[in-house]
């Protein structure tokens, strides 16, 4: 009786420990060895824009040139007169993460980051990300009806070449195309993002305890597969990931959003990753122009949204971190996906999971229950035991061996299905934490959103009392410290749970509710049969 309530205790509370931990530094990869990386020779740098010198870093990376403001259905965008790049690109369906009166900016030109998306030629007199580009004249808003809307500029080359660059944004789409015209055949032409190493803004608590993720380039090719890369790995020139393939792609991942350059298959491509210097950072990839003197690049920049990641590109839904239970946390979002289509609501789908998870579980925590229930019966017994040995320990836990056996009582029975359901519970945290689709979510009254803690705490201090409750329900421990901690535990769990997703409480509160009801029912049975 003493162990089992014991490991319960030290089960439940590593299981937080390890939670709290990863909330903390969720997203820390050591990348596998494939490739050193190093400098790509001949892409230019804002420090360094055309192979010789140019402006520091630190004042290049926030010159204001003139820009042209381009709206569609999901996007409100700024495209720079210099390098013809995205210098803002903000999504209209997702509110800011610290003030939902805004819209979230995912490039930024230097209001809270540099993050840019830019592109340009590799080669002595082609315009590059510093050169000035001119707008052709057109269309700057996505007009109702109208399924495209292209942006074409245009930049002088060597011999009076005209280069012509054309963003190509869709209607309904995170998706961006970006297509060259006009370059020497084989020109190699480079897409990177510019961005600095901060992480991208979180909902802090009261605490100040905010969600700390993943947050660099990663790397895809088939033949490496899935490989992330921490911003003080590039700084200190150990970076390791696939340089060259075929396919594949590079992004540069951050919670809940990705920006993530596209190349067409088949086509051999270069990545690179490289500092700037005062904490900025350059990720990209290079292609060789086409014999017809073009180059196509997709450009994908939004929600990390499942269906449409799968979609676009093999391997792009990875950037979606389900932490290290990705093998159990990916098929209860999908479960979760199909209730809430069928609910149209996420927290209602939260609760149709923890029904279908309870009943999955169902033998389990039966014979968990049952176990418990036994135990209580024999408390009185317990009690005689200890009043006669008590100053014997050796005895004592002679005696109460003695006494399971001839109860056919497992003292332990009730740990084990307690421990199977601790990854399915951590691997629910990752889903609530990792998926966009759960930001900004709202449930019912309060709970405007499913990934944040509840603002009034009402969740938590009502899944306390369950937890109070389920104790009540069980035996008391006979050793009085036992008994003490036991009664502290639901007081503890309430107060982490203070700071934890709602969605999450939510989970908790009413799996704790169900418990309650099967455990009330088997001790009640059980009771019935021991007084018969």
């Amino acid at each position: 009786m003493d162990n089992r309530q014991l490991s319960l205790f030290l089960v439940f509370s590593f299981s937080l420990v390890m939670l709290w931990d990863g909330w903390q530094r969720q997203g820390q990869p050591k990348v596998p060895a494939v490739a050193k990386a190093g400098v790509v020779s001949g892409v230019p740098s804002l420090s360094n824009p055309s192979g010789g010198g140019g402006l520091p870093v630190s004042q290049a990376a926030v010159v204001k040139a003139a820009t042209t403001t381009i709206e569609t259905d999901v996007y409100a965008a700024d495209i720079s007169a210099q390098g013809g790049d995205i210098t803002r690109l903000e999504l209209l369906s997702h509110p800011a993460t610290l003030d939902k009166t805004r819209k979230f900016r995912l490039f930024d030109n230097g209001e809270k980051h540099i993050y840019l998306a830019q592109s340009g030629l590799i080669g002595e007199g082609l315009p590059n990300h510093k050169t000035t580009w001119h707008l052709i004249d057109g269309e700057h808003q996505l007009k109702p009806g109208v399924d495209e809307l292209s942006v074409r500029l245009e930049a002088d080359a060597v011999g009076g070449r005209k280069i012509v660059k054309t963003y190509i944004f869709h209607r309904a789409s995170y998706k961006i195309d970006i297509r060259y015209e006009g370059l020497p055949p084989g020109t190699p032409v480079y897409y990177q993002f510019t961005r600095d190493g901060k992480p991208a803004e979180t909902k802090n608590n009261p605490m100040n305890m905010g969600i700390t993720t993943f947050t660099g380039p990663a790397v895809f090719t088939e033949a490496n597969k899935f490989q992330k890369v921490n911003f003080d790995e590039i700084a200190g020139g150990k970076a390791k990931f696939a340089t060259k393939a075929n396919d594949g792609w590079i992004a540069m991942v951050q919670h809940y959003f990705v920006a993530a350059w596209l190349p067409p298959e088949g086509v051999a491509r270069e990545f690179y990753m490289r500092t700037l210097g005062d904490n900025l950072y350059a990720t990209g990839t290079i292609l060789p122009a086409g014999a017809d003197g073009g180059s196509t690049m997709s450009l994908y920049a939004g929600p990390q949204e499942l269906d449409k990641l799968r979609q676009l590109a093999p391997g792009l839904e990875l950037v979606v971190d389900y932490g290290w239970l990705t093998v159990i946390a990916a098929p209860l979002f999908w479960v979760l996906t199909m209730i809430h289509k069928l609910t149209g609501n996420w927290g209602w789908a939260i609760i149709g999971l923890t029904l279908l998870i309870k009943l999955a579980f169902f033998p389990l925590s039966a014979a968990s229950y049952k176990a418990m229930a036994k135990m209580k019966l024999l408390a009185p017994k317990m009690a005689r035991l200890k009043e006669i040995y008590g100053d014997d320990k050796m005895r004592l836990n002679q005696e109460m061996m003695a006494l399971y056996k001839t109860e056919k009582v497992n003292p332990l029975g009730g740990c084990l299905p307690i421990l199977v359901q601790i990854p399915v519970f951590i691997a629910l945290y990752w889903v609530l934490q990792g998926t966009v689709e759960m930001r900004n979510a709202p449930w019912i009254g309060w709970i405007t959103d499913l990934s944040a803690q509840d603002p009034y705490y009402v969740l938590p201090l009502i899944m306390g009392v369950t937890m109070l409750v389920q104790t009540k329900l069980n035996p008391a421990p006979p050793d009085p410290m036992q008994a003490k901690v036991m009664l502290i535990m639901p007081v503890v769990f309430t107060v982490m749970f203070l700071f934890f997703p709602a969605g999450l409480v939510l989970y908790w509160t009413v799996n704790n509710l169900l418990s309650i009801a099967q455990q009330w029912q088997i001790t009640r049975l059980i009771t019935a049969a021991g007084k018969t």
